[in-house]
């Protein structure tokens, strides 16, 4: 996953536009318009960096006259006191971004962190770790982008480039024959023939079913760790295997053992916290 600079601009100019209003009421009241500052921003907890560009285009946005030095890169695990940035230039627009350059900081690398924490719990085995669509609302491509900085895979990016055939398509094909697998798989193939196409299975029946249907790939769904290591004696390799459900930092090496090819965890993106960084004017 990669982000442009227009996208990354023009998110930053919203955040800004929202935050700012009509203006700083209290930096505008109190800071002298030719007052300088140097802040650094600095990890005050363990963490893995993500959005580092966001803050640069907040703070570039207010005064293309503040210089910023990067000592971290998006990615890269940083300990608890280090440095990500530094900067100098007219107090008034570093007081007036520091809000937001946070806020982008602090969410992503808190994504990029909790990523690291899961691709570490599953490292030596064979499976990898990917992300879902259960990200914030306009804020998807940035959050995918954060899972690949603390090791992750993204797994589809929408609707658009992969075809999943869920419970709920099948429910919509439960009269077809021979199965709603193979309906759904056919007709997917027929109107996409490009794209991969995933199956969504509960039971072993369906597991069969979706490797009879020729999926690329079949995700096992809610399987307790006994039918997923059926299930993935089933596929016998014929597609690509991902286990989702019930995925947390405790359960996710047992998952990863029964021998699937990924494992998709939403938490990455719904459910993890902002880290603590800290903008300090020295």
């Amino acid at each position: 996953m990669t982000l442009s600079a227009t996208e990354i601009r023009r998110a930053v100019r919203a955040a800004l536009a929202e935050d700012i209003g009509g203006g700083d009421a209290t930096t505008l009241a109190t800071v002298p318009k030719t007052a300088p500052a140097r802040a650094v921003m600095r990890a005050r907890e363990p963490l893995v960096v993500a959005g580092l560009h966001f803050a640069e285009s907040a703070f570039k946005q207010l005064s293309p006259e503040i210089r910023i030095e990067k000592l971290s890169r998006d990615g890269q695990r940083l300990a608890s006191g280090k440095a990500l940035l530094e900067m100098s230039g007219p107090a008034r627009a570093i007081l007036s971004a520091e809000r937001v350059a946070l806020n982008f900081v602090q969410r992503l690398s808190g994504v990029a962190t909790a990523t690291a924490q899961f691709v570490g719990a599953i490292k030596d085995t064979r499976a990898q770790i990917l992300d879902t669509r259960k990200t914030t609302p306009g804020w998807r491509r940035f959050e995918k982008y954060a899972v690949t900085c603390g090791g992750g895979k993204n797994h589809r990016i929408g609707l658009f480039d992969m075809i999943l055939i869920k419970d709920n398509h099948l429910a919509a094909l439960r009269n077809e024959k021979p199965d709603a697998i193979a309906a759904a798989v056919a007709r997917a193939r027929k109107k996409f023939p490009r794209l991969k196409i995933e199956v969504e299975a509960d039971t072993l029946r369906q597991v069969e079913q979706a490797v009879n249907a020729g999926a690329d790939f079949i995700l096992f769904d809610n399987m307790n760790l006994k039918s997923l290591r059926r299930a993935v004696k089933i596929v016998n390799g014929r597609a690509k295997t991902e286990a989702s459900g019930g995925v947390n930092l405790k359960t996710v090496r047992a998952i990863a053992a029964t021998g699937v090819d990924f494992i998709s965890v939403g938490a990455l993106t719904h459910s993890a916290r902002a880290v603590d960084i800290g903008l300090d004017f020295e």
